[in-house]
């Protein structure tokens, strides 16, 4: 057994050894007191006891697993009642209700609140499913309550979500107000049974984004649904009941949703062979998938998020073209100006793979079929558009139309259903036209695709026999990229890759092709210079842009780095982290491909004068949430923990839209299990950025990153390097130049003057402090990422921070460097230090 994992479960054994552990039941004659006893589920699944969230010292009653090591809460009873001292305890009440009762209280703290017959025979049950019961005995065991019906941030297996006509019961999932308060936050997670159902995640009252209508297999907005052998989703939508159910079909998996309390839907699943958690699915996820982002009757195509993703709808135009132009849907599309839809010979256009607009107002029909639809939609001049209900059950089932704006629709390219937009005669002739023009279209794309695919044969034979005179030399000789990776010892080598790319996890691309879209690594398309090599763009043979990473043979940063983001980032997937579409390997030459990003790296915007109110107060907040989210995704929700370490403005990527993603892995380290910290003799990173106990002894923990972050956050405000210099201290850095005017409540003269008016000072002196408390000397006084995000995102008392850890510069500032060869472009990087 891996003697990390042996570690762990055996720590884990001694935390549960402080337990009392009861059977699975409450009784009259048998309660529990916050003195560390707890009720087991049969079958060792689920606990049931007095817990503390986070950093908090208040108590309350909660359901998490019980053979899970990270302590994870599914339930919560007390959740706006905290207890503040260990004076609790959980009894069946002279009622026969289950009460948490509070010494010098008469009055319980929290009840089921029931009315209840019998009361000696009353017992409370917790299930191996997560699910704590009354049960009467006296009247064969009929459940008068269950947690079930109560749910707070997370949805179990099995566990319905909606609501009940016949019992009036609405079961919502509500967020937690912070890691360290479960009490009921600003998300909730609910269905909207108006029109025809949906399910919604809500941020206070508004929607913010929603799985869209049921198809008759999924959710028209969650095109990852599929029917496979892990989860069975029932859909009910009856006069008595609207409601949604997650089952799975091996009870030994373990799953949860949660609505987090930074305005994520998150699934989980438990990893037993790594020992913890992995979030393989969220939303919102894109743009698209925020609730109304094209405005009315405007959709949203993620394929065009490197230009502008809204669109119009057949039969539309933009209602104001100058907000359009500057990329502002808000006010979205109207009909086009003097049209008529109205019996005057109008028709439909179809638009495919769509998530159909907001049907809470819809009208539904369960009994017509497309075409009956068609012409119910066609004989009603208010009617918009139309489709099928459940799209995905036998052909189509049922009848949607629309009467009044078409709201929060996006399109998928393999996924969604279609939806008949109405048009007048002239729109309905433009759209026939095109058919028949379309039809010679594909047919000759045929006949070129025959030659090509013609040529591409002959191409390969030709190719092939040249690779395997190559790989016949090869054998003769052992590579350089071998040899010099036998020197590192590192446990991410070439096997590691070579099974990335069996995978197909990571595509490999040709030296020829690579050298061909680069215009043979001219100059000209030299992008910058990294302390890996240089970076080129190009531009592939299929016109897409890529950018190009050629590792230098005289950079500091070696094959072991390569190795490390190769193997690395190819199992990263989020929309705040940069893509890698592949890597070249050939003889002496290993490049990584990532995606083009057209704004370049951060660090040229804002510490560009000439450039730096391109951001203005709104977009830098954008920013700066991106990253903390794409943070808290390596130090959380990824399926491996992974610490970056090399975290600056240089090394975060813009793409069109100034959207941020956070690249080079190359120094990154990958923790597993529980694991979130480590020691090093090779202390890699840049200075300014790193903390003081990684720079200073080599220990480094998720708590590094967020060290990083928070100087990154001052640099992003203020619009300043963090070794700039600044007059009245000419030997502190930025850090300190900002805590020196926090001391003495002048921290606004801290912002960029380049936002001009375009900033809040409410939210400016915010920012700072979260900077300040993520820059705390010692790292167990800094936040974690997930704080960091619900801070940014909601209104929150935060503490004061002390002063932090800075770096008084040297007199080098920054361009003091260990390492051989090029150095990064804007700032230095350490390759090898040792520690002290």
């Amino acid at each position: 057994m891996n003697p990390v994992k042996w570690i762990v479960r055996i720590l884990f054994l001694l935390f549960l050894s402080h337990f009392s552990i009861s059977a699975d039941t409450i009784t009259v004659n048998h309660f529990i007191s916050d003195n560390g006893e707890i009720v087991v589920s049969s079958g060792k699944v689920f606990a049931l006891g007095f817990f503390s969230p986070g950093g908090s010292r208040n108590r309350y009653v909660g359901i998490w697993y019980f053979q899970v090591p990270e302590k994870t809460v599914v339930w919560v009873a007390n959740r706006d009642n905290p207890i503040k001292d260990n004076s609790g305890n959980l009894r069946i009440d002279s009622r026969g209700n289950l009460a948490l009762f509070q010494r010098n209280r008469t009055l319980p703290v929290w009840s089921t609140n029931i009315s209840v017959t019998g009361t000696r025979n009353t017992i409370a049950q917790i299930l191996d499913s997560g699910n704590l019961v009354l049960v009467q005995n006296d009247t064969g065991r009929a459940v008068v309550w269950q947690s079930f019906d109560y749910p707070t941030n997370t949805l179990l297996p099995f566990m319905k979500l909606g609501l009940s006509s016949r019992t009036g019961l609405n079961r919502v999932i509500t967020s937690w107000k912070s890691p360290d308060d479960p009490g009921i936050g600003n998300y909730s997670y609910r269905i909207n049974p108006s029109g025809f159902p949906q399910l919604y995640l809500y941020k206070g009252s508004a929607p913010l984004w929603r799985t869209g209508s049921w198809t008759g297999r999924r959710w028209s907005g969650v095109p990852e649904m599929t029917s496979n052998y892990i989860f069975h989703v029932s859909f009910v939508n009856t006069a008595d009941e609207v409601s949604v159910t997650y089952e799975v079909t091996n009870t030994s998996f373990i799953t949860r949703m949660v609505t987090n309390e930074t305005g994520i839907q998150q699934r989980y699943t438990w990893n037993r062979d790594e020992q913890h958690w992995i979030g393989f699915w969220s939303a919102p996820e894109d743009q698209c998938d925020f609730y109304g982002h094209c405005g009315p009757n405007g959709y949203c195509n993620p394929v065009h998020l490197d230009v502008f993703e809204c669109t119009c709808f057949p039969g539309f135009e933009p209602k104001s073209s100058e907000e359009w132009y500057i990329r502002d849907a808000a006010q979205g599309c109207m009909k086009k100006h003097g049209i008529s839809t109205c019996r005057n010979r109008e028709g439909f256009v179809k638009v495919s793979h769509v998530k159909v607009p907001d049907t809470s107002a819809a009208h539904v029909d369960m009994s017509m079929r497309l075409k009956q639809c068609e012409a119910e939609c066609l004989g009603n001049c208010s009617c918009v558009a139309y489709a099928s209900a459940y799209a995905e059950t036998n052909g189509g089932i049922g009848c949607l139309t629309w009467h009044g704006d078409l709201i929060d629709a996006r399109t998928y390219s393999d996924a969604g259903q279609d939806i008949y937009i109405r048009v007048d005669a002239d729109e309905l002739a433009r759209y026939t036209k095109k058919r028949p023009l379309q039809k010679r279209r594909v047919l000759a794309v045929a006949i070129v695709s025959a030659v090509v695919l013609f040529l591409i044969l002959l191409a390969f034979f030709h190719c092939l026999v040249r690779r395997l005179r190559r790989e016949r030399r090869r054998w003769k000789n052992t590579s350089s990229f071998t040899r010099s990776s036998s020197l590192f010892g590192d446990s991410l080598g070439e096997k590691e890759i070579a099974k990335s790319r069996r995978n197909g996890d990571l595509p490999s691309f040709d030296l020829s092709t690579i050298a061909a879209a680069t215009n043979n690594f001219s100059t000209d398309n030299k992008l910058g210079q990294g302390g890996f090599g240089p970076v080129y763009k190009g531009v592939l043979f299929n016109g897409k842009e890529i950018a190009v990473k050629r590792l230098s043979k005289h950079s500091g940063q070696g094959v072991q780095e390569f190795k490390n983001e190769i193997v690395l980032i190819a199992k990263l997937q989020h929309r705040n982290l940069v893509r890698m579409l592949g890597c070249c390997i050939e003889g002496e030459e290993k490049m990584l491909i990532y995606e083009f990003l057209p704004n370049k790296s951060l660090d040229c915007i804002i510490f560009d004068e000439s450039k730096s109110s391109l951001l203005d107060w709104k977009k830098r907040l954008e920013i700066i949430c991106g990253i903390a989210r794409g943070i808290l995704y390596l130090h959380q929700d990824s399926r491996l923990r992974i610490i970056h370490r090399d975290l600056k403005a240089s090394n975060v990527l813009l793409d069109a839209t100034m959207n941020p993603k956070i690249s080079d892995f190359g120094m990154a380290r990958i923790f597993g299990g529980d694991q979130i910290e480590g020691d090093t003799k090779r202390v890699v990173g840049t200075y300014g950025y790193m903390s003081p106990e990684y720079a200073m002894h080599g220990h480094f923990s998720t708590k590094s990153d967020v060290y990083s972050f928070g100087v990154l956050l001052l640099e992003i405000i203020t619009g300043k390097k963090n070794s700039s210099y600044f007059p009245e201290n000419p030997s502190s850095n930025l850090v300190g130049h900002v805590w020196d005017l926090w001391k003495e409540d002048k921290a606004i003269e801290a912002v960029d003057l380049a936002l001009g008016d375009s900033y809040s000072g409410d939210e400016f002196l915010k920012c700072i402090q979260i900077g300040l408390l993520c820059m705390q000397e010692h790292a167990t006084d800094r936040p974690t990422m997930s704080t960091v995000v619900f801070m940014l995102s909601n209104e929150t008392a935060l503490p004061l921070p002390k002063q932090p850890a800075f770096v008084i510069k040297t007199d080098k500032g920054d361009e003091i460097s260990t390492s051989e060869g090029a150095g990064s472009v804007n700032d230095v990087t350490i390759t090898m230090v040792q520690a002290r």
